[in-house]
């Protein structure tokens, strides 16, 4: 297969290709620094970006769970009790994310882990059994799911005769690409992506698995800031823009004039959004936390420390400091969302957030 005739892109074109590149690099850079010292506040990050990209991924496709209903779903999932499809999409979503975000060290571009990690994301879906894990038998084709119930046909897609040789020649591109280094890692995904959405190689679950594979692959090239704010609630805002995009290139697929660009640009925009969004919410934070003093610095780190506290631990503790200058604290560190309370009056208890 040959990509390169596909990116050969015009100059002003591959220009603000090269300039969204070298952003999202700087911003990679700078993310690492955070991370080294963020600790407590990117596990916080990191949850929320989870549920969104959840609830984002599944909606794209046609499911109606709010974040707020997957919140509550992963929190009190009984597997047995999976009796509705959105349901079962979810937690196969939420399953096959956490195994990607925990080991995607010890995971390889290669057709048995992708089969695997389908038959991981379709695990609960009682109508994909049969299919669940192993390449398309019939042919198949991009349907735009919309809230309203109405379906629209992007393109076709790969002929199942052709699947597995296409998805070969693919994920064997795609390794030399990455091992070879002669294209940035993120062309190679964006390149990847398309070519995976083109190929449709499974019966159901190709959108939610391409997704989850950008993820996957961001993570394999040190992208970490990945994990803290959800690319596919991204995607989910763009839903008519990431469609039509994916419909005009796809339209000239097998001829010369299959270029890439649009979707390139398309997917690297997204990532720019990606990033700025998650540094205005470091750079909110930030500020949130440069408005405490010293003092109240250490009483926000003796909650951390002690995870549930009441204010005569800190009398105990924190001798040097009034009990009324504590409860001064308290109150204002509440009041600005940096530590939460349950109960009231002597009862109150002071939580790390």
């Amino acid at each position: 297969m040959d990509i390169f005739k596909k990116i050969a892109f015009k100059p002003e074109i591959f220009q603000g290709i090269i300039q969204q590149l070298s952003s999202i690099d700087t911003f990679k850079g700078n993310w690492e620094l955070i991370e080294n010292k963020e600790k407590r506040y990117l596990k916080e990050l990191k949850t929320i970006a989870t549920i969104q990209s959840i609830g984002s991924s599944t909606r794209i496709e046609g499911a109606t769970l709010t974040d707020e209903d997957v919140k509550q779903l992963i929190k009190s999932v009984k597997i047995n009790k999976l009796e509705k499809r959105d349901e079962q999409e979810v937690i196969g979503y939420y399953e096959t994310l956490e195994l990607i975000l925990e080991h995607y060290k010890d995971i390889d571009l290669t057709e048995r882990y992708l089969h695997q990690l389908h038959a991981n994301l379709l695990k609960y879906s009682s109508k994909d059994k049969r299919h669940k894990g192993t390449y398309k038998s019939l042919s198949n084709q991009v349907v735009a799911n919309y809230p309203t119930g109405e379906q629209k046909v992007i393109f076709k897609t790969t002929e199942p005769h052709l699947t597995a040789k296409e998805m070969s020649d693919l994920l064997q591109w795609t390794n030399e690409q990455l091992k070879n280094k002669e294209l940035h890692p993120l062309l190679i995904t964006c390149i990847f992506v398309y070519e995976f959405l083109s190929i449709h190689p499974y019966q159901d679950g190709n959108g939610r698995l391409s997704r989850l594979l950008t993820t996957f692959l961001l993570l394999k090239q040190e992208y970490n800031f990945i994990e803290y704010v959800s690319f596919e609630h991204i995607i989910e805002n763009k839903k008519d823009m990431y469609y039509k995009v994916l419909m005009e290139t796809q339209k000239h697929r097998g001829t010369k004039n299959e270029l890439l660009d649009k979707w390139v640009v398309f997917f690297l925009n997204c990532l720019t959004e990606l990033t700025q969004k998650l540094k205005t919410k470091y750079e909110t934070y930030n500020n949130l936390k440069s408005s405490t003093n010293e003092r109240q610095n250490e009483v926000i780190a003796y909650i951390n420390k002690h995870k549930t506290i009441q204010i005569k631990d800190l009398e105990n503790d924190l001798p040097h400091y009034s009990r009324n200058t504590i409860k001064k604290d308290l109150q204002y560190l509440v009041k600005e969302g940096l530590i939460i309370t349950t109960g009231s009056g002597r009862g109150v208890k002071y939580h790390a957030k």
